[in-house]
């Protein structure tokens, strides 16, 4: 097969490249050149995705059995990708996100949960999404991408992942808990036989590239089994273990520890009450196909991978991790608790 990958040079879109190369697929990639090159063997096309001339000089490369669309943002530049390239653009695949459901994380959702509202051509910068929170912008923004990408002449795949772990990881998650374990001491924690359901990056890869393969259309969440993937205690103890870190875990209650303005998903990460969080319907995805790996040996390969190259820097990992002094602090507090409660 011939396929585009908007992006292409990081993550989910470098594992794509390399995965369809070793299928003997051609592969184009179009970035702005930013964050480096893609693999070796996929024709690299620098451009902007924003700028109408930009892609008409990509469309000129086409034409593709596939476009995988892992960089859409605003609703306006998917519409405009899809009308420049017209049907030289083959079948599209929008790499979306479980955000794009308008009750998640509060409510568990499937591909039939409603979306948030949203509009084909809009922008970050309209009036109408700029004042929205940005969970909410997000959600609203991807959900019109999958408006826009509905408009493909040669039909629609829909991935819908929700935390994408593996090596390559950059959001700060894996290396703030990777950290903490390599720090020591005591390591303020809780929920820890909540279920979790990160996706390797590389299960998500193989996943859309057989979908492109067989044809596939339509929608699918793609994440790990709700039942007997993982627990948060299960993440921890991999971190502990491959790090051969030395800190102890000291599972506090919950519901006290969000009194205590601890911002969940960040500076514990992964950490969310919401409970829809990690109750995504999985079964349409597994019914097509999709197997995911263990979660301990997504985080084994991951340390591995970092130790011969660190993940490429990006904003967000400074929101992650929680402030030593305010940990300490939190820990006394719990202390102070468990000591009254156990005097009567």
């Amino acid at each position: 097969m011939r396929i585009l990958i908007l992006g292409g040079t990081w993550f989910l879109g470098k594992q794509l490249v390399l995965d369809a190369l070793q299928r003997g697929w051609e592969v184009t990639t179009f970035t702005r050149g930013r964050s480096g090159t893609p693999p070796e063997g996929a024709e690299h096309i620098v451009g902007d995705r924003t700028d109408v001339d930009d892609l008409h000089r990509l469309a000129q490369a086409g034409p593709w059995d596939a476009t995988i669309d892992t960089s859409a943002y605003d609703p306006w530049s998917v519409l405009t990708v899809l009308q420049t390239l017209g049907e030289g653009a083959g079948r599209y695949v929008l790499l979306s996100t479980v955000s794009a459901y308008q009750s998640w994380p509060v409510r568990q959702v499937s591909e039939t949960s409603p979306l948030w509202r949203s509009r084909i051509d809009a922008r970050e910068t309209d009036p109408d999404v700029a004042e929205l929170e940005p969970r909410f912008q997000y959600g609203m923004l991807k959900a019109g991408c999958e408006m826009a990408a509905q408009t493909a002449p040669g039909g629609t795949l829909i991935l819908r992942p929700g935390v994408i772990l593996g090596p390559g990881e950059y959001t700060g998650r894996m290396l703030t808990l990777f950290d903490r374990a390599r720090r020591g001491g005591r390591w303020l924690l809780t929920d820890p036989d909540r279920r979790i359901q990160p996706v390797d990056v590389r299960d998500v890869a193989t996943f859309a590239l057989d979908r492109v393969e067989d044809g596939s259309t339509g929608a699918y969440n793609v994440v790990a089994p709700q039942l007997g993937h993982a627990t948060y205690r299960d993440l921890i103890t991999a971190c502990l273990e491959v790090t051969d870190g030395t800190a102890e875990p000291v599972w506090v209650a919950w519901p006290w520890l969000r009194e205590q303005d601890v911002k969940q998903w960040t500076e514990i990460p992964l950490w969310r009450v919401d409970v829809g969080t990690w109750e995504v319907d999985h079964r349409k995805a597994a019914a097509a196909g999709l197997v995911c790996r263990p979660l301990a040996k997504t985080i084994a390969d991951t340390w591995a991978d970092y130790q011969e190259r660190p993940p490429v820097e990006h904003s967000r990992q400074a929101e992650h991790g929680m402030d030593p002094a305010k940990e300490a602090h939190l820990l006394a507090k719990w202390d102070q608790l468990q000591r009254r409660a156990a005097r009567g």
